[in-house]
This record gives C-alpha cells, sequence and structure tokens, in this order.
C-alpha cells in the first residue's frame, strides 16, 4: 500500500509482520502441503560466491582513490547528509514565493502515518477557516482515522471472503496479509469517509495517545484481522468452498469480527460523537452558538467544494503505463462501494501547471510524492540535486524515475498539500511552498520549499479539479471509462 512517511520514520511502522502461524500451519484448511526441498527455487549451479581474489581487488580499488580514503575519514564522523549536501543549494535557494495562501500554523501527524488524512483536512480547513473567520481551525483527524480503522476492517474481510478458495500463499493473498490495516491512504480514500462520516471539528473528537502514536493500536488490530482472516477461510472452506457457504453464515461471522474491532477502536480513540454542540470566537471577538450538528450537516455547510469534481493525476513515466489512460490497483480501498481509487496517467507538466494555477486562483493543492529522496527536514528543503551522492560515493547513479519504480527504488511515502508557488516573468512554475504535517519544530515554522527539479523527480500525484486539465484529459476523465487494473503489490498503490 502507499506507505506515508510519519515525523520520526516511515509511515509503513508496522507494516509486513509475519502471518501468524496458525495460517500457515498444516492443521489450516488453507495451507498448502510443505514443499520438499528439491522444490524450492534456488540459485543457478553457476552462481558465483566472492572469492578472496575478489575481496583483494575491492581492497585495492578502494585504497588507490584518495577521495575514497578522505569520504571514509569524514563520513565515519559525521552523517553522510551533512558530507554530500550541496551548500550552495542549501544556501543558495530562495524561500519566498510570489503567491502564498498560508497564515495559519501546520499541523503535527506525530508518530503516526496519516499523512493523507492530514494533507485531505488541510487542503480543505483554508475555506472553512474563512467562512468562520478565524485564523487556524482543524478538523478533527481522529475522527477520521476511527471511521478510517473500521472501513479498512470490513474491505479486508471482504477482500478475504472474496479470495478464500485461493491458498494462504497466494500472492494478492499474502500481500493482504502483510499489511492489512496500515495508516496510509489515498485521495480517493479520504473522499470517501468524508461522504459517508461527514467532519468534526478538532473539539468534538481530541487526539488521543493512539492515534498520534499508532504502533500499539495497529498491531492490535492486525492480530484481529489476520485472525479473521483465518476464522473466516476455515469457515468457508468446511462449507465446501466459497461457491457453496452460506452467504449469511459468513457474514455474521465478520460482523463479529468487526464489532471486536469497534470495541478496540472505541477504547484506544475514544467513541466517536453522533452530534455535538458548535460555537466558536472569530478574530474579530466575535462570538457565534451554532447550535447542535451532525459530521454530515457540518460538512455539508463548512466543506465549500464539490469532492466529486476532483480527479487524481499522477505521473507514472514507465513504459507500461499509458499517458491519457485511467488506472486503478487491485484491493486497495477503505469503504466498500465508496469512491474508488482510480488515477488518470499525465505527463509532469500537467501536474505542474495545474498546481501553479490552482495556488494562483487561491486554492490549495492535495499532492503524494517520495520524500525520502533529496530532502533535510531542518531546512525544510526538497531539491533534486540537494545530496552530491555520486560524487561522495565516486558512482554514477542513473536510475530514472520510472526506474526508480520499476526496481523499487522510489514510490509515494507522504502526502502534503502546496500552499504557494514562485512564478517567474515566463509564467514558468520555479518553486513551491508546502505545508508539511511534521509540527512547528522543523523547516519554516513547519512548512517546506520545493524547487521545481524535485517535483519532476519525487511528485507522483494531485487531487486537482478536473476544469483544470487539458480538454483532451478532460474528455478522459469524462468518458468515464473503465480503468485498467494494476496488481495489488504495484507500486502506483503505495499509500501516502
Amino acid at each position: 500500500m502507499v506507505t506515508g512517511e510519519r515525523i520520526n520514520s516511515v509511515e509503513a511502522e508496522n507494516a509486513h509482520n509475519p502471518v501468524l502461524h496458525r495460517l500457515t500451519s498444516p492443521r489450516s484448511p488453507q495451507a498448502r502441503t510443505p514443499r520438499s526441498p528439491k522444490a524450492r527455487t534456488s540459485l543457478s549451479p553457476q552462481a558465483r560466491t566472492i572469492s578472496a581474489d575478489n575481496l583483494a581487488s575491492y581492497q585495492d580499488a578502494f585504497a588507490a582513490s584518495p577521495i575514497n580514503r578522505l569520504m571514509q575519514n569524514a563520513v565515519t564522523e559525521s552523517p553522510i547528509t551533512k558530507v554530500a549536501m550541496d551548500r550552495s543549494i542549501a544556501v543558495g535557494i530562495d524561500k519566498t514565493v510570489s503567491h502564498r495562501l498560508d497564515d495559519w500554523k501546520v499541523t503535527n501527524q506525530k508518530k503516526s502515518g496519516r499523512c493523507w488524512l492530514f494533507s485531505g483536512l488541510n487542503s480543505l480547513r483554508y475555506a472553512a477557516a474563512k467562512q468562520l473567520n478565524v485564523q487556524d481551525f482543524e478538523f478533527s483527524q481522529n475522527w477520521m482515522l476511527f471511521w478510517d480503522k473500521l472501513e479498512k476492517s470490513n474491505y479486508f474481510l471482504e477482500s478475504m471472503i472474496d479470495l478464500a478458495d485461493a491458498d494462504a500463499d497466494d500472492r494478492t493473498v499474502h500481500h493482504l496479509l502483510s499489511d492489512p490495516i496500515g495508516d496510509g491512504g489515498q485521495w480517493n480514500m479520504f473522499v470517501a469517509l468524508v461522504k459517508k462520516y461527514g467532519v468534526v471539528p478538532k473539539s468534538a473528537m481530541p487526539e488521543t495517545e493512539s492515534s498520534s502514536c499508532t504502533a500499539s493500536l495497529n498491531e492490535a488490530l492486525q492480530t484481529l484481522l489476520r485472525q479473521g482472516a483465518h476464522d473466516l477461510r476455515a469457515l468457508i472452506a468446511a462449507e465446501g468452498g466459497k461457491a457453496a457457504a452460506d452467504p449469511q453464515k459468513v457474514d455474521a461471522a465478520k460482523q463479529d469480527i468487526l464489532s471486536n474491532i469497534y470495541r478496540v477502536l472505541a477504547i484506544h480513540l475514544g467513541t466517536p460523537p453522533t452530534d455535538f454542540e458548535w460555537e466558536w470566537q472569530d478574530k474579530d471577538k466575535n462570538f457565534t452558538r451554532a447550535g447542535r450538528m451532525t459530521p454530515l450537516e457540518f460538512a455539508e455547510k463548512y466543506i465549500t467544494v464539490e469532492l466529486d469534481d476532483y480527479v487524481c493525476v499522477v505521473n507514472d513515466p514507465r513504459p507500461t503505463s499509458e499517458y491519457g489512460k485511467t488506472y486503478t490497483v487491485d484491493r486497495l480501498g477503505n469503504v466498500v462501494g465508496g469512491t474508488p481509487v482510480t488515477y488518470l496517467n499525465a505527463p509532469i507538466d500537467v501536474l505542474k501547471t495545474a498546481v501553479k494555477e490552482t495556488i494562483v486562483d487561491g486554492d490549495p493543492v492535495w499532492f503524494g510524492c517520495d520524500t525520502n529522496k533529496q530532502s533535510s527536514r531542518d531546512l525544510g528543503i526538497w531539491d533534486a540535486h540537494l545530496y552530491d551522492y555520486e560524487g561522495a560515493y565516486s558512482l554514477d547513479l542513473t536510475l530514472d524515475k520510472a526506474n526508480r519504480l520499476i526496481y523499487g527504488d522510489s514510490l509515494m511515502t507522504h502526502a502534503m498539500v502546496f500552499v504557494g508557488v514562485d512564478v517567474d516573468d515566463d509564467g514558468n512554475a520555479r518553486r513551491f511552498r508546502v505545508e508539511n504535517s511534521w509540527g512547528e519544530d522543523i523547516a519554516d515554522k513547519g512548512f517546506f520549499t520545493m524547487n521545481s527539479t524535485w517535483f519532476d523527480e519525487y511528485v507522483f500525484e494531485i487531487a486537482i479539479h478536473k476544469d483544470r486539465l487539458p480538454a483532451d484529459l478532460r474528455a478522459v476523465v469524462d468518458a468515464h471509462e473503465e480503468p485498467i487494473v494494476l496488481p495489488a503489490w504495484d507500486p502506483m498503490g503505495a499509500l501516502a
């Protein structure tokens, strides 16, 4: 899934845990008979080990270069990011922009992988704050987390039911079991939650210990869901397979699992309110009491954009991913029957122009990217050449964006919001101002600066109004053709 980055680590904080022993035990009706050693894949007989001569060659080559010894002295005493940083970029970057929206404080997802929820809500709070005439306003991120976890649990269990006749080590089943309920998500998943559950102000469902640090909650949910997967698959196998199983009996078993999931969520996150009293004081010291509201009523009043008019545009330059086509990822979603995850693939300049024009017209833009690359948290800088690793290691690093995706070197890890752009005299976007969700203690009080070069290489996705698209791509969206389905493990299924 998309693994969004958290404040202290990559957002896939407890993904890829081993499948529970019960799923692979020979007693399990879904487990295959253990293979004999002869059936296992092994290296070719021609595979060669590292010889003593090889080692001597490596050592001689290293020792022959004074630069290697110099870098060894430097990097054994200082982090490689300090040694390899291009100081001309770090010092020379201008953080001012010609068009800037923000005059508010950043939010803080803390030790959680909720960047996509934070950035989704942050993209909407700008208009809500103006409507309320307040300086700083936050929707409840904990509210969204609760419903996302519950809906993801149902989505996972439905997938396990649907795939019940497949072996437990089937690639899709194994992929889903490796991370049944991570923190990450996509724009369309955010929209599905807002449309079904609405939103509430942060005061109506504030943060808890577990919403700000989700590891323990996720561990409990993952165990429950893997156990639930085992039990559902065992039930269906005992009934003679998916086609013969009684759907009502299977659904009843699923509901029991979901009831347990709800209990764990309520213990960790609190009970979501069905309605709440809404009142506030604005910037002019005026007090307003709006009375009791439901979350859906609150969303209808304070979300001022039509979310169904927004489309996810991605830049996937792999040869197998044609521009001007729509794509989806197998088994990726949260709300069953909700807004499906759908991408429109386009050249990077289409994304950049759409972001520029949207900000110039006064609206922020949600986006997904790979913040693990060429990034300085402390300085708040993203530039494609910020670190000269080629010079530091005396290597040629030649993978382009497409091959970084193909060979697993890059994918979406984090979601944020564009809130500013610097446009030069020729109308080109030179750099962007970014609202992050890592708190105020880094960068420019939590706001980052992204150079155009970094946008080209490491931005993968934006959520944009369909009217911002060129006519040919708008026609693709309006045609509503069935998207091409990518496998569940495809890098475009990475969750921010």
